[in-house]
């Protein structure tokens, strides 16, 4: 039997089902859609509050909290069932919501996207683990792509109504519209899920927790500071590094002696677990950083407005739905998985290079092919992954097994998009630092560059392409790697009935 009675399990109910599935993936459209709002609007959002060298950090604290956020809500899910458990994540984002729009400064912004993310990574792991309580493993496929797709749409779809609503409205309006959409997804799922009975007596892993945020927390901010603000040599670095080690130590520790660990160590015995996950990782890597440079990159060099910048994403999200879609329809079909995030990753690889070579002679349109390239890439990792892994795990870790697939690309997306930003920044000194008379190049904004003197305008601009070629080029490298730890990948068979919760772990 499945952990959670009173949803549909057998396909019967039809239209209870399509009900679910349109709950949760109402709940996964507003959680995702969150991480990426943001992106075109930062120009603006700086332009105010100050800060391009700190610009990253608004993306890089909602994906850090959205990251500890999925173990520890996927484990309460599998504990206390996902509806109560989704409608708290979505009073924690709204919340985040909230502090974010009336922020006077960039780093109170940057906390309440942090309380905006722990609530948004909740959000859409647990939507995604609702998916196998409610379809066989053979058909979860077909559905993890619809899920992959509206998560493409939405992560996309973020930064072209934050480059509209910027245009027209104040940046504030990107947390205020929240909460409507928030209180909706509320009444949907208060009307549709049923809430079972705790999983008997339950306790949460509160120190793993703790030192799973400290381990990350430090992770990112070497990653940020690393060889830029800090030498990779100094005391200091040093000092931090070895804290970080320590912490993650002191993690495995304690997951071996808690009685509900936040992410059981057995699951690391499974070949799929850890294959889908390390590839899902290093899809965040790429996915965050064409997300959050290209909008940055079309505004500063290209000169084109927030809203139209943010339809060069537009493209990337086709491709992901695209391939997502059909990389669902052909596992519920074939049963067949193994190859697809394989080639996908090697259509990535190629795409981030092509991206590594832009410049502002480029042409638009080019750009945009570049960038549904990438889509199309990054499109089937997602859906193959959470269902990879949820056919590998018990059942009864179904929640936290789902919860570590979003967790590891959003740690593939917070530290990118934090190394990515410091590998800028210091490509920006590099660059532009004896062109701009002394000025810091790293404290510019798009209305400082557009009123330089087209001379400098143009040093500028191709200095600041010149930054980027190296996150691109990086990008590439890891995604090529993804290709071939893909083959490590087992395929095993997609069963057509819900299987046994009390299925014990390989």
């Amino acid at each position: 039997m499945a952990d959670h009675p009173g949803l549909p399990q057998d396909g019967t109910d039809a239209a209870r089902l399509k009900l679910v599935l349109g709950a949760v993936a109402s709940v996964l459209f507003l959680a995702s859609l969150g991480q990426t709002v943001v992106t075109t609007a930062l120009p603006i959002i700086v332009g105010e509050l100050g800060g391009l060298d700190q610009i990253t950090w608004v993306i890089t604290a909602y994906l850090l909290a959205a990251t500890v956020g999925a173990p520890v809500f996927g484990k309460l899910g599998d504990l206390f069932g996902r509806k109560v458990v989704l409608q708290a994540g979505i009073g924690v984002f709204l919340a985040g919501s909230v502090l974010s729009a009336l922020a006077p400064s960039l780093w109170v912004l940057v906390a309440g996207r942090f309380v905006q993310g722990l609530g948004g990574g909740g959000l859409i792991v647990v939507s995604m683990a609702t998916i196998a309580d409610v379809v066989p493993p053979r058909q979860r496929g077909k559905y993890q792509g619809l899920m992959g797709a509206v998560f493409g749409v939405s992560t996309v779809l973020g930064p072209l109504a934050g480059g509209f609503v910027v245009q027209h409205f104040h940046w504030s309006w990107l947390f205020f519209a929240n909460v409507p959409l928030g209180l909706l997804a509320f009444a949907i799922l208060a009307a549709v899920l049923d809430t079972p009975p705790p999983r008997g007596r339950s306790s949460l892993d509160y120190v793993g927790a703790g030192l799973l945020t400290l381990a990350l927390s430090l992770a990112v901010v070497i990653a940020s500071i690393g060889g830029d603000a800090l030498p990779w040599s100094s005391p200091r670095m040093l000092v931090l590094i070895g804290a970080t080690l320590a912490a993650l130590a002191a993690f495995v520790w304690a997951e071996r002696r808690a009685p509900e660990p936040i992410l059981p160590l057995v699951l690391f015995r499974v070949n799929n677990f850890v294959v889908s996950n390390t590839v899902g990782l290093i899809t965040g890597v790429a996915m965050f950083g064409t997300i959050t440079f290209v909008p940055m990159f079309m505004q500063v060099v290209k000169g084109l407005s927030p809203a139209m910048s943010g339809l060069f994403i537009f493209p990337m999200m086709l491709g992901m739905i695209l391939a997502s879609t059909t990389a669902g329809q052909i596992m519920s079909r074939t049963g067949r998985y193994r190859m697809l995030p394989v080639w996908s990753t090697l259509l990535l690889a190629a795409a981030m290079g092509l991206m590594a070579m832009v410049g502002p002679a480029t042409p638009n349109w080019m750009i945009a092919v570049w960038v549904t390239l990438a889509g199309i890439g990054i499109g089937p990792v997602m859906g193959v992954g959470v269902t990879a892994i949820q056919n590998a795990v018990p059942q009864r870790m179904v929640g936290v097994g789902t919860a570590s697939a979003n967790m590891f690309r959003l740690i593939g997306g917070s530290l990118g998009t934090a190394l990515f930003g410091a590998i800028f920044a210091h490509g920006l000194t590099r660059e532009l630092g004896g062109v701009l008379g002394g000025a810091d190049p790293r404290s510019m904004s798009a209305q400082a560059i557009a009123a330089m003197d087209p001379q400098l305008q143009v040093q500028v601009t191709e200095g600041i392409a010149q930054a980027l070629q190296p996150v691109f080029l990086i990008g590439a490298a890891l995604a090529f790697a993804a290709s071939f730890i893909s083959l490590l990948m087992v395929e095993l068979p997609l069963q057509d009935r819900m299987p046994d919760s009390r299925q014990p772990a390989e």
